[in-house]
């Protein structure tokens, strides 16, 4: 066999480079029932969350409070069977799957 000169750590280096997405928020499971105050949703993602919410009643009534405010700052919503998924800009919802 020959040596082919690998270095692993170069290869862990550059993946691992400036081209990682930095996520500085966590996931948040929720249900969008009417009863959380709009302001609280709309501060947790730009605080860089995602909220994941199990809607209960009409999605777009329910969202009617923050939806605006989050698309209009490059924020994501998607409806996708029966939960909201709400995305800060900088996290991308791929919905090419559905």
């Amino acid at each position: 066999m020959s040596d082919f000169g690998l270095d692993l750590r170069a290869v862990e280096e550059h993946i691992a480079g400036d081209d990682e997405t930095e996520f500085d928020g966590g996931i948040v499971l929720g249900i969008l029932d009417g009863t959380t105050p709009p302001e609280e949703w709309i501060e947790s993602v730009e605080a860089g969350d995602v909220l994941v919410l199990c809607v209960e009643g009409d999605v777009n009534q329910r969202a009617a409070g923050f939806a605006r405010e989050i698309k209009d700052a490059g924020g994501n919503l998607v409806h996708f069977r029966g939960f909201l998924v709400v995305s800060p800009p900088e996290v991308d919802v791929d919905t090419s799957r559905l």
